[in-house]
């Protein structure tokens, strides 16, 4: 979890902040990691660094979410003193999507079982005609595109296509953003274990056809 008080939250979510520093006496962050930040979902962090307070430019403060430089170190001081020699850490950051189902879709270690259950709601999902496939497969080809814009491509209206986004995300698959959604990590692991399973599927086919003209033979 990376934690930031309230006032900083709505830069966080609009992209106005995208820089943090911290009094850490260790990394507790690391670069692509995803991190939960109640209320607001996920951040995932792009760079972290050492550096001193007398490298903080104005700029820094500014995307840090501060008025001034000195406002930015005064902050950093409640921690205790500080001389331009402190040694402090920056961490570049994005927001990394909404809190529905954060912790469900950042658990990408799945299962047979998983992979299984996934499946079969899935197919559920699909029952009154098939949608979940095409839905999951235009968002990982345009992660952070406007619903109107996806909905178009697939020939549908906007409303009931973000209604079947939101089902896709309830089973941590998806998550969405300002601007569109993005696969999560969950979506991505099951994604890559139904390919392996589809690829499992065609060679155990292909096999069977090579062998049935000696079975005939015999």
């Amino acid at each position: 979890m990376l934690l930031f008080k309230k006032a900083f939250h709505a830069g966080l979510t609009t992209g106005a902040i995208t820089l943090t520093f911290r009094r850490w006496q260790k990394p507790h962050v690391k670069p692509h990691g995803r991190y939960r930040c109640h209320p607001i979902g996920v951040l995932e962090v792009d760079t972290v660094s050492l550096v001193t307070v007398a490298d903080i430019t104005a700029a820094d403060s500014t995307r840090a979410g501060f008025t001034t430089r000195d406002a930015l170190v005064a902050y950093l001081a409640e921690l205790g003193p500080l001389t331009p020699a402190t040694e402090v850490y920056r961490v570049e950051l994005h927001h990394g999507g909404d809190g529905d189902r954060v912790g469900l879709a950042l658990e990408d270690q799945l299962t047979s079982e998983d992979v299984a259950a996934i499946r079969a709601k899935l197919a559920r999902m699909d029952a009154g005609g098939k949608w979940t496939a095409k839905t999951l497969a235009i968002i990982a080809a345009k992660p952070r595109v406007a619903a109107s814009q996806l909905a178009k491509q697939l020939r549908r209206e906007t409303l009931p296509f973000k209604v079947d986004v939101r089902k896709l995300k309830k089973l941590g698959l998806t998550q969405s953003f300002e601007i569109g959604y993005e696969i999560s990590p969950r979506g991505r692991a099951y994604l890559a274990a139904a390919t392996r399973a589809r690829g499992y599927r065609s060679g155990a086919s292909s096999r069977r056809t090579r062998r049935s003209p000696s079975r005939r033979a015999r």
